[in-house]
């Protein structure tokens, strides 16, 4: 209708998929290059997903036409059948003719020497399974057992499954966990960002035909970018409905208030009046979450306050012989580290001197507490924090004694861990985990709250992380790697995080850097946030 009214040859916004109107941004170009690669490398199966309209199935049709010309496809619109049913779709798209009461036996057989015949003749086979989400567990066992079709040194199906989210979720199960272990690639495909919405509405527009100037401004792309969510099949009904809007107003500038008018006669706009009383409700529970924190900060910083000035008492009740020769408040006598003298005895301790052994709680309620305890003689908030902060003492290279960690200020006694004679620092080494632990709490404390970073993996086995931190050391720089305790599956875990990135892009970047050996962990990224809510919970519960 308003075709001729825009100089148009043909429809620009049609959700029906037309391989002439494919837009290779938003990732899409290097996704679908990046497929047709594994398929014709014959990396076995191949996993797309993304939202409800995010362009799935018009990558699916760009493969078909972008395939060489030796690869058939095979394209499944209904998965939703059973294992017996699926093979016979299978064989019916490829032009077999099973009997109807053919056994599961059979049909097995018939696809095997089909696809046999296919590779002698240099032919590859790959099936597309579209809305793949929806196939039931059975059948998708099915899907792996024939994935095994395979001579020495290719296979003889490949396959690609295209679905929504719940795929992945469908892929958890553990009795499908070795469908997932084959799975060679996957793809996301996100929702369009803002500025690619503008280049994609433009692109359709002149793939269309039209020659004049730009019809959507700034303003009207940030009003669909609004409400498409940026999901393309969102932006063709906006856009032709404005386009359509437009025309009968005569007018060749699409406007805001045509936007509002395309969306209000869209389907997806009963959501959107939803959309502010859900960041108004969550405002109003980070806001109750942000007030109980706060309370129990403050709570524990008051009892740690407590617990030091009940500590600085008792040590000043029974001072030694040598702080009571020195004003009070002005101690530097030096506190024991198990160091071994000389002549191998121990040196003696002063007689009246009162060691109080505590654990510090950490001040913040959000992050790990330290493990080892303290010895604290006349500790001084600054004292202790300090403490917190050094690691264990390191012995010289003479072997006479702690080689200084920190110095204390005028009347402070710094607090040293006790070392174990079982314990690695009491032999000079650092504890990785434990060293981690404590840099990932100063990362929390001082870093930006919006950072992201990248979670490698979690293990409930603690013995087994420090075999996992040498593994990683090998790739990433350790002091990049920040572990922290959770829970998973209602189990005490431990969490392995690589880096600090400003944003999100940045975050994805390096994610897409990382070596192969650290992506087999399946690695996703986390924000700083997150983290720090979750370490909250775990230590609520």
């Amino acid at each position: 209708m308003y075709y001729a009214h825009f100089g148009l040859s043909q429809p620009p916004f049609r959700i029906t998929p037309n391989t002439d109107f494919f837009y290779g941004g938003g990732n899409r170009g290097p996704i679908l290059d990046a497929l047709i690669y594994a398929i014709v490398q014959g990396e076995g199966i191949v996993k797309v997903t993304g939202e409800v309209g995010s362009g799935k199935t018009m990558l699916c049709s760009m493969l078909q036409a972008k395939l060489p010309p030796n690869v058939e496809s095979v394209y499944i619109a209904n998965p939703s059948v059973s294992p017996e049913e699926i093979l016979h779709a299978i064989a019916l798209e490829l032009h077999l003719k099973p009997l109807r009461d053919a056994t599961h036996l059979e049909l097995m057989q018939l696809l095997t020497n089909h696809l046999l015949a296919r590779h002698a003749a240099g032919k590859q086979v790959v099936m597309f399974v579209e809305e793949s989400q929806s196939m039931p567990i059975a059948t998708l066992e099915e899907i792996r057992l024939l994935s095994n079709l395979e001579t020495a040194d290719s296979k003889l199906l490949q396959i690609v499954l295209f679905g929504q989210p719940e795929l992945d979720d469908n892929l958890r199960q553990p009795q499908i966990r070795q469908l997932r272990e084959r799975i060679t690639h996957s793809f996301r495909l996100s929702p369009l960002k803002t500025t690619e919405i503008g280049e994609y509405l433009n692109f359709r527009l002149r793939a269309a035909g039209y020659r004049g100037p730009d019809v959507f401004s700034r303003q009207v792309v940030n009003a669909i970018a609004r409400s498409s969510a940026g999901l393309t099949r969102r932006i063709n009904l906006i856009a032709d409905k404005a386009l359509l809007v437009a025309f009968s107003e005569n007018t060749h500038s699409i406007k805001s208030k045509h936007v509002k008018a395309a969306v209000r006669d869209s389907e997806f706009s009963s959501y959107e009046p939803l959309q502010p009383r859900i960041k108004v409700g969550l405002a109003m529970m980070l806001f109750v979450v942000g007030a109980g924190l706060g309370i129990a900060l403050y709570s524990l910083f008051e009892a740690y306050q407590r617990r030091a000035a009940t500590h600085d008492t008792a040590t000043a009740v029974a001072p030694d012989a040598a702080a009571q020769s020195q004003p009070i408040g002005k101690s530097t006598a030096p506190v024991s580290h198990g160091a071994t003298a000389s002549n191998g005895s121990v040196p003696a301790q002063p007689e009246k001197r009162v060691a109080v052994k505590e654990t510090l709680d950490t001040p913040s309620a959000s992050l790990p507490k330290a493990d080892p305890p303290l010895v604290v003689t006349a500790v001084s908030p600054r004292a202790a924090a300090i403490a917190h902060a050094v690691p264990s003492p390191q012995v010289s290279a003479n072997g006479n004694g702690p080689t200084p960690q920190a110095s204390a200020a005028p009347g402070e006694i710094l607090a040293t861990p006790i070392v174990g004679a079982n314990q690695q620092a009491a032999r000079g080494d650092a504890d990785p985990v434990a060293l981690r632990l404590a840099a990932t709490e100063n990362w929390l404390k001082r870093g930006n709250p919006n950072a992201y970073s990248i979670q490698l993996l979690g293990t409930d086995k603690p013995e087994q992380l420090n075999n996992h931190l040498n593994v990683i050391s090998k790739y990433v720089e350790i002091n990049e790697i920040f572990v922290y305790r959770t829970l998973a599956k209602e189990k005490p875990s431990l969490t392995v995080l690589y880096g600090s990135f400003q944003d999100r892009d940045a975050a994805r970047e390096a994610l897409a850097r990382l070596p192969a050996p650290l992506k087999a962990y399946k690695p996703v990224l986390r924000t700083m946030q997150g983290v720090r809510a979750e370490i909250a919970q775990h230590q609520s519960s």
